[in-house]
């Protein structure tokens, strides 16, 4: 085997009315020996920043000289949200499209996010597994999204390797919620489509780099070119849950500061019934809302923020296929 190679290239994703390019860096590992191709992204989302910071540890970590086949990584995906700090593009850029996780894969022709996103997908469809970084909310349990009956997603997402893995349904096996916000525009999504494996890994937590999310991230790559066999080494057998995603989750009926319970940890099983917390009136001290799960399942996220409106995401719970 010769010896791997590293570069760097920046890639301009569209133009700004001023006329600045808006650019991104694509990193490429080519190994020195024949083997499939990975594509690997972070940062969408421009808050969700320790998928960005598992990349710069994964490209110091990487044996280079091991690599077998080709890794594309791009730390920051969508380059504007970064700067911005920001879930979704403000409308002066894109009031069309302002989430970039609906759009795939994306028109040359299109809004803004539609242009990036055609770009990048320029990379993306010469791959044969792409690995989709997010970290979703502050107090969430690291997990990993795939298509649900798509065996070959559920082999990466397996050796990503959290202890929770949720399978989605999608396109005319989905629930009306899933069309409604427009979930079939996702990369994952896209690429199933054109019979590309994709994983999302939601590594937890957005705007603070932490700790264990980014360990969790490093090591699943490493973990997921392994099982590709694109570095030496076996992907350690692990005790998985696997769940069905829950779009239903439990949301505020009122707005008001919410008292989560303090008993409730994520990660563990729940009934249906369970206390979540509740919703009080910050000045006459009534209580609004008694919110409870509606099934039983594993909680994966629940909300420590207290300021709510009505309709906020209170808590997430994955109803349980296999342990």
């Amino acid at each position: 085997m010769t010896a791997g190679t590293h570069t760097a290239e920046d890639v301009m994703l569209a133009r700004l009315p001023s006329g600045v390019e808006l650019t991104t860096t694509v990193h490429t590992y080519q190994g020195g020996g024949d083997g499939p191709t990975l594509y690997v992204q972070a940062a969408q989302h421009g808050r969700e920043i320790n998928g960005t910071e598992a990349l710069r540890r994964f490209h110091e970590r990487l044996p280079l000289e091991s690599v077998s086949g080709t890794i594309v990584a791009v730390p920051v995906a969508n380059p504007l949200t970064f700067d911005l700090v920001s879930y979704i593009t403000p409308e002066e850029f894109d009031s069309v499209n302002p989430n970039m996780n609906r759009i795939w894969p994306g028109n040359a022709d299109g809004s803004l996010h539609q242009r990036m996103a055609a770009t990048l997908w320029a990379e993306i469809e010469a791959a044969d597994a792409i690995v989709d970084l997010h970290t979703g909310s502050p107090d969430m349990l690291p997990h990993v999204v795939y298509r649900e009956g798509d065996e070959a997603a559920r082999n990466l997402a397996e050796a990503f390797g959290t202890d929770l893995l949720l399978s989605e349904e999608a396109d005319d096996d989905a629930s009306d919620e899933w069309h409604r916000r427009g979930f079939g525009g996702k990369l994952r999504v896209a690429a199933a489509q054109e019979g590309i494996p994709s994983i999302t890994p939601e590594l937890s937590h957005n705007k603070h780099i932490l700790e264990d999310a980014v360990e969790i991230g490093v090591d699943g790559l490493l973990d997921v070119c392994r099982y590709l066999g694109m570095l030496p080494g076996e992907v350690p057998d692990r005790e998985q849950t696997v769940a069905r995603n829950h779009l239903g989750q439990v949301t505020a009926d009122d707005g008001g500061l919410f008292h989560p319970e303090p008993s409730l940890d994520v990660g563990q099983e729940i009934t249906a019934g369970t206390s979540i917390g509740t919703v009080y009136d910050p000045t006459t001290y009534e209580p609004l809302h008694e919110a409870a799960a509606d099934r039983d399942g594993i909680l994966y996220a629940l909300t420590q923020e207290a300021t709510v409106v009505g309709g906020d995401q209170l808590a997430s719970v994955a109803l349980v296929r296999e342990e």
